[in-house]
């Protein structure tokens, strides 16, 4: 998992943050669940009780910075080229 989150970090180029509960969907309802019967006031209140289990910084590398730029571009290219491949099976 701390191999995947750094590679996220990287070719994101953003920090990234680890929930310390592995079940992010089934938490997300309780806290709107929560928020529904009062448990807490509003979002800000319910997310005052999420908690970080790792963050991980992107690279400070430049030639991370380098292959992360090659690697988005490659990407958006990859689904420019993915787009109407697809046909409905009505046509």
């Amino acid at each position: 998992m701390d191999l995947l989150g750094a590679f996220q970090a990287d070719v994101l180029g953003l920090p990234v943050r680890r929930a310390a509960v592995q079940e992010t969907t089934a938490l997300g309802a309780a806290y709107l669940a929560g928020i529904a019967e009062g448990v807490w006031s509003d979002r800000d209140d319910a997310a005052s009780a999420w908690a970080c289990d790792a963050e991980f910084e992107p690279s400070a590398d430049p030639a991370t910075a380098e292959i992360r730029t090659t690697q988005v571009a490659d990407w958006r290219r990859a689904v420019e080229r993915s787009r109407g491949w697809a046909r409905h099976a009505s046509s």
